[in-house]
């Protein structure tokens, strides 16, 4: 949560792009088809004294979008509620006009459908601080080398935080709770507020939610650390989903079963 703090919004709207430390101050921007927004964390002292000298109603800084240089405002995450639900608009723009990358919304919301009902839920004012959280779990042998995967997208599926977790010699089951846990832990961190969590581990959706009893005191005692982090979100659902649909946490899980027992690895997906 402390990071949310220095979160800066990134508004590119027409040819104009502006930064704004406010959510609220950039909100009457967000319509239309010409509308991109963007997060970021911890705007650099160089793109500061380069933006200074520029201003928007309401925008701490404002440049023309010819002017923007590569790498600029640094590490940014887009921000999918620019476009409201039902809107004909894209589903997603880019800073640049010719980077040539594609959104993942369309396709991920053809996959995953009861994600729409997760949206719709939501204020469009929470859509930037929640997220869709897939995890899975992998061992060789019960128990054998073992994996935690999860990864964390928007809630139009359109920004992927992938992340893996050695965990030694563990069950299967072991390694769905850790994978789980992880991916909590770290929305958290990034301060996400409300989430969707999916899985294919019946056991770890179903002991989470309270539906099945916990009689092995090993996941007992993980499936309470779960229900902890659940306690801090805002929102909370955990939701049973075949294996198919889960393939990007799987590809991490078994990444981290070569990983050193308590090794975690991130990596950001800026496609």
């Amino acid at each position: 949560m402390e990071e949310e703090r220095d979160a800066y919004y990134v508004v590119r709207k027409g040819d104009i792009v502006g930064v704004y430390t406010s959510f609220n101050d950039c909100q009457s921007l967000l319509c239309g088809p010409d509308v991109a927004l963007f997060k970021g964390y911890r705007l650099s002292n160089v793109a500061e004294k380069y933006l200074a000298s520029h201003g928007l109603t309401s925008a701490i800084y404002s440049v023309d979008v010819s002017n923007v240089q590569s790498h600029l405002f640094g590490q940014l995450i887009p921000c999918p509620f620019q476009q409201p639900v039902g809107s004909n608009a894209p589903a997603e723009k880019k800073l640049k006009k010719d980077d040539g990358s594609t959104s993942l919304s369309e396709a991920y919301q053809n996959k995953m459908p009861e994600t729409e009902s997760f949206i719709e839920a939501l204020p469009v004012s929470a859509y930037c601080c929640s997220c869709i959280l897939e995890f899975d779990g992998a061992a060789k042998g019960n128990p054998g080398p073992a994996g935690a995967g999860a990864v964390l997208r928007a809630v139009d599926g359109s920004l992927v935080y992938r992340l893996r977790e050695g965990l030694g010699i563990a069950t299967n089951n072991v390694a769905e709770y850790r994978a789980v846990i992880l991916g909590l832990r770290y929305a958290l961190e990034r301060g996400f507020q409300h989430i969707r969590v999916h899985g294919d581990s019946k056991l770890v959706c179903m002991q989470v939610n309270g539906l099945w009893k916990t009689k092995n005191q090993n996941m007992a005692d993980l499936c309470k650390v779960a229900k902890e982090l659940k306690e801090k979100f805002l929102s909370f659902e955990i939701c049973h989903i075949e294996r198919a649909y889960n393939s990007e946490a799987d590809t991490q899980a078994n990444l981290g079963v070569h990983l050193q027992n308590g090794e975690v690895q991130e990596e950001v997906d800026r496609r």
